[in-house]
């Protein structure tokens, strides 16, 4: 009952703390801090709503959350995403944990006899704080890094790799962390390390990989049901929460009977599977869209008991080392990753700047230090607390250093003040009703448009303050070439004259390159000389009757086309991200609400599967959510 009682007040106060994470994040200050800040508000140090006892009535909820956490790192971890930057992933992931192992494990060892509630700690418990310690700090955050990445409309090869590191180094850190544990409880309880506690240190990591391979299955089996949405995700947290629960079963079974204790490490077993499911079932899209779904609230639920657990005194107290370890790892972080990167090859600027991309935490850290907090009973909360200011600390300036980062990478594609970003370059000839119609829709879009017209009559006659209108006395390379640049995407012709249109088109493709040229003609001769010249023909005689046939026998798609769908849009982007080149498209990752329609490769209209390679400079028509094909194209170029 008490359990119950104490569900209520949370869950009323998870409401609160959603939205002061909301207003945190308006003062450009992550939400997990408005969270982290709303535990302390409410727990014994701030109004009391909830005593500091309640977080272990209330354990299961951090049980689940870590769960799905630890899911969502395994389903980030797509390995073919890896591949192309394979060798300087591994050699940064490990100069950072070697040297971050001396360099913080050596500042957290002699801190422990200055900070003054860890002062009196035996030598096996001073290295069993600094080995967690420093394993936690060098957790990272995904999460966050695609937030500054998706804000700074980031790409190129800087951003994959920061991005690919991030991934890699959270799942190295959940592995480390199973085995730091086991060395770290062993130094506590002063049970000694030999070969036998290597032996089921071994044992604990090969039952962590089966049960992961279990838990994978048993997720296949609970996605491939034709079960609601909600019976799904309830199904996955339940699994989430038996994952812990079958682990502390187990320990304590095996300890009574056995006089052995078998320790599985429940974030790793998570892990894999969440792996598993991404990598090698056909369920991936569906098992990330369902954690997206749940994610928001696993966090607010999981950063606010945190912060109910943190104790006040000591994190005032604990402010001033916390920034000595901060600095500490940052200075770890940029000696591994340029000692890394230089054996690897890459370029000067990169081993720089690229550092700076892995300051950020949150999620993972948190969780291992809550975890930490329980393995150490001499420090429990205290513990937890110090490393939790470290974390607020990069959580807060990280997303800060990334953002730098990637700007002097030149890889940030932020626009110009006063000037409209994912802007596409149109010309418009001929001045009517239709074209000036067609220049407003475009616009609206976030196209820059142009129209253009050799009648200084049509031009001053159907003037429009909304669209830019110009009059040029002839169609010529002196008078396009104000009009177009190699930046053009697609020029459209609807001129009187249809020679006009041809000698337009004609400048268009072979002075600068234009890949889109539409034509409306007016007679027939020369419709054979536009298609030559790979002209889209817009026919008004069969158009309607056309339009009037697709009404007819698919209207949902008819809605997309005519754009008075509200919610799907279809766009055209071009792949020109070198690391997609060869890539099939079931292993693009495409958000679930895109659909590729179609691939243009040299002329050729390609009706794509799962199993169509893509090739640089290809075509892409994709229907989708306007946020979606922004990410997808992020991710193709």
């Amino acid at each position: 009952m008490q359990t119950l009682i104490y569900l209520a007040g949370f869950a009323l106060i998870c409401l609160a703390s959603h939205r002061i994470g909301q207003w945190f994040a308006q003062i450009r200050l992550p939400y997990i801090t408005g969270y982290l800040f709303t535990g302390v508000l409410v727990g014994s140090f701030g109004l009391q709503l909830l005593p500091s006892s309640a977080g272990e009535n209330l354990r299961f909820i951090d049980q689940i959350a870590l769960a799905v956490i630890a899911f969502v790192a395994g389903s980030e971890l797509f390995y073919k995403d890896l591949l192309s930057r394979l060798r300087s992933i591994l050699w940064s992931l490990g100069m950072i944990i070697a040297i971050a192992l001396a360099f913080i494990g050596t500042t957290l060892f002699f801190l422990l006899d200055i900070i003054p509630f860890t002062q009196g700690l035996n030598i096996g418990d001073k290295i069993a704080v600094a080995l967690l310690g420093t394993t936690i700090l060098l957790a990272l955050s995904p999460p966050s890094t695609i937030a500054v990445i998706k804000e700074l409309r980031a790409r190129g090869p800087a951003t994959r790799l920061i991005l690919g590191l991030t991934v890699a180094m959270d799942v190295a850190i959940i592995v480390i962390f199973a085995i730091s544990s086991s060395f770290a409880v062993a130094l506590v309880e002063s049970s000694g390390v030999n070969l036998a506690f290597l032996v089921l240190l071994l044992l604990d990591l090969i039952l962590s990989g089966i049960a992961g391979y279990g838990v994978g299955q048993v997720l296949q089996v609970i996605l491939r049901q034709s079960w609601s949405r909600w019976v799904k995700l309830t199904l996955i947290v339940a699994l989430g929460y038996g994952i812990f629960a079958g682990a502390d079963w187990l320990k304590t079974i095996s300890a009574a009977s056995w006089s052995i204790k078998i320790v599985i490490e429940p974030l790793l077993v998570a892990l894999i599977s969440g792996f598993l499911i991404t990598n090698f079932s056909p369920y991936r899209d569906e098992f990330a869209e369902l954690l997206h779904d749940i994610s928001p609230v696993v966090y607010v639920a999981f950063f606010t008991i945190t912060g109910l657990g943190l104790k006040l005194d000591i994190l005032l107290t604990a402010l001033i080392f916390a920034a000595v370890i901060f600095l500490v790892r940052a200075l770890a972080i940029f000696s591994g990753s340029m000692l890394g990167l230089t054996i690897a090859g890459e370029p000067s600027r990169f081993r720089s700047l690229l550092w700076l991309g892995l300051i950020t935490q949150a999620g993972i850290a948190l969780g291992l230090a809550r975890e930490a907090s329980l393995l150490l009973p001499m420090l429990g909360d205290a513990f937890a607390t110090l490393i939790i200011a470290v974390i607020v600390l990069n959580e807060i300036f990280g997303p800060l250093t990334l953002r730098f980062a990637l700007q002097r990478l030149g890889e940030a594609n932020l626009p110009e003040p006063g000037i409209r970003d994912d802007v596409r370059d149109v010309l418009i000839l001929g001045v009517e009703q239709q074209s000036i119609a067609l220049a407003r829709q475009l616009s609206a879009r976030g196209w820059q448009v142009r129209v253009a017209d050799t009648d200084r009559d049509h031009v001053q006659r159907l003037a429009a303050e909304d669209v830019d209108e110009r009059y040029i006395p002839e169609v010529s390379l002196q008078t396009l070439s104000g009009l177009i640049t190699r930046a053009t995407d697609a020029v459209v012709a609807l001129l009187e004259k249809d020679e006009d249109n041809l000698r337009a088109c004609q400048i268009a493709l072979e002075k600068f390159g234009v890949p889109r040229l539409i034509v409306r003609p007016n007679r027939s001769e020369l419709r054979e000389q536009f298609r030559e010249l790979g002209a889209i023909i817009v026919d008004p005689a069969t158009a309607m009757v056309n339009l009037l046939e697709q009404a007819v026998r698919a209207p949902q798609s008819l809605s997309l086309l005519l754009h008075t769908d509200p919610v799907y849009d279809v766009v055209q982007m071009t792949v020109t991200n070198r690391e997609i080149d060869g890539r099939l498209v079931r292993d693009l990752r495409l958000p679930a609400d895109v659909l590729l329609l179609e691939i243009s490769r040299d002329g050729q209209a390609i009706v794509p599967h799962g199993y169509t390679r893509l090739r640089h400079g290809d075509e892409l028509t994709i229907v989708g959510k306007p946020d979606s094909l922004r990410e997808v194209s992020l991710r193709i170029g």
